[in-house]
């Protein structure tokens, strides 16, 4: 009864006030400085360390490759590092475990080669193995958790449990023991707001893996911890993709956007680049936001969710502003009109202009009015579809939507599915944080 009474307040228009309030709050540029301003003056007050924890996950794929450049990042920086075990993400956060689980796997042997790391496993290691994994690193100290861990993580995804039981004559803990500091872990973890492993967290901010610790680093350059005169990531894909591409070869990339996401609105700015500078036939196919798919999310992930696409969309160039959620009313509205538009040409664009209204501008995109005015500025004839609107086809095409969304293991917004011209071999990859991986796709494909 609970969660339905969470899921049917979601969903509430009547909320919209407090939504919107607590996602810009989340989302502002001024607060989060001046939070971090607070959290330094509150370090040194206390004459605390530069401390940095690192949250480990040792059958978590991420984890595996951000194990590798643990020793690198430490040593680049005037930092304490403290390495923390953790187990089992947070069932709350984790919507679709059997296609996150599939998909992680996936993504990582995608990304490992641009890291130049190896990652060929496609399934989980054994509850064995990943408990001696966990013994192991129980028992490391700090200072050679990076060296060791590589070691185990290598050992642990190729199913080498002679490498694991050499390890354990010289590092070990009971399993009992390993348990407890797991416990621990996932308790700190969860004190620091966050719910997966392969994440740092440093005063009041969170970074997960590869894809995010150069924000960490970038924070740490500006406070001077930096060895180095200049600032340089530690690491990052080694891309070989164009800025433009002419080929003739034609591809189809079909993009799955919903209208409450902000890490939908952040990556329109560059799904319309990418249709402007490479051979795609850009398919747009929206799918209702997760608070409307009768799906909770915990506020502390809402946080970090909304923190991180902000601080996404600033270095993107396409900033969150002014944010009005359109949960509810506001998006089946918008929604009913979608497929007229489409079939008239325009779907992209309409959904472009919705999530800048709602991130940017503060927009209530459920007014007729508002409406009316988007319409027209694409150049299309208001009197014909507004007789669309509140009409029920766009329900049927979005489940559909969802469901092909499904069939590639992804779950999220934005998905995206690259194919070739004649729509096979089908590339899925979820997020905006994997667009590079697509044009990287197309290159390829093109040679």
């Amino acid at each position: 009864m609970l969660k339905w009474f969470r899921n049917f307040m979601n969903r509430r228009t009547a909320t919209a006030k407090v939504r919107n309030a607590v996602m810009n709050h989340f989302a502002s540029y001024e607060i989060f400085k001046e939070n971090r301003k607070k959290s330094e003056e509150a370090r040194s007050s206390q004459n605390r360390p530069h401390e940095i924890l690192y949250f480990h996950k040792v059958d978590d794929p991420y984890s595996h490759l951000t194990i590798q450049f643990i020793d690198r990042f430490r040593s680049s920086y005037n930092i304490q590092f403290k390495p923390i075990l953790v187990g089992e993400e947070n069932p709350e956060t984790v919507h679709e475990p059997s296609l996150y689980n599939i998909y992680c796997l996936e993504d990582v042997r995608r990304i490992a080669p641009y890291y130049d790391v190896s990652f060929s496993a496609h399934s989980y290691p054994s509850k064995d193995l990943t408990t001696k994994a966990n013994r192991i690193l129980s028992a490391v100290k700090e200072a050679n958790f990076g060296e060791v861990g590589k070691e185990v993580s290598t050992a642990l995804w190729s199913a080498d449990e002679g490498c694991l039981d050499e390890l354990l004559k010289e590092y070990s803990v009971s399993e009992k023991d390993a348990q407890k500091k797991i416990r621990d872990g996932n308790s700190i973890r969860d004190e620091k707001d966050y719910y997966f492993g392969s994440a740092f967290y440093y005063e009041n901010e969170l970074y997960w893996g590869v894809d995010r610790l150069h924000y960490l680093e970038r924070r740490l350059s500006e406070l001077k911890l930096g060895r180095a005169n200049e600032f340089t990531p530690t690491c990052k894909p080694r891309l070989v993709a164009p800025s433009t591409l002419s080929s003739s070869k034609q591809f189809n990339l079909t993009y799955y956007p919903s209208l409450n996401s902000p890490y939908t609105f952040v990556s329109t700015k560059r799904v319309r680049q990418l249709k402007e500078n490479y051979p795609i036939n850009l398919i747009t196919k929206p799918v209702l936001p997760m608070l409307m798919r009768m799906m909770t999310i915990p506020t502390f992930k809402a946080k970090y969710i909304i923190s991180d696409a902000a601080r996404e969309g600033r270095t993107h160039q396409h900033e969150i502003k002014k944010i009005y959620s359109p949960i509810g009313k506001p998006a089946r509205k918008a929604y009913s009109l979608f497929p007229i538009i489409d079939e008239m040409g325009k779907g992209f664009e309409y959904i472009e202009a919705l999530l800048i209204a709602s991130f940017q501008d503060e927009i209530n995109i459920g007014n007729d009015t508002y409406l009316e005015d988007l319409v027209s500025s694409l150049g299309l004839d208001w009197s014909e579809v507004k007789k669309y609107l509140n009409s029920n086809q766009w329900k049927k095409d979005l489940n559909h939507n969802l469901q092909e969304m499904y069939a590639g293991n992804c779950w999220g917004v934005p998905s995206f599915k690259l194919t070739d011209d004649d729509g096979g071999n089908p590339f899925y990859v979820w997020g905006q944080d994997r667009m590079w991986l697509i044009q990287e796709e197309v290159a390829k494909r093109s040679s």
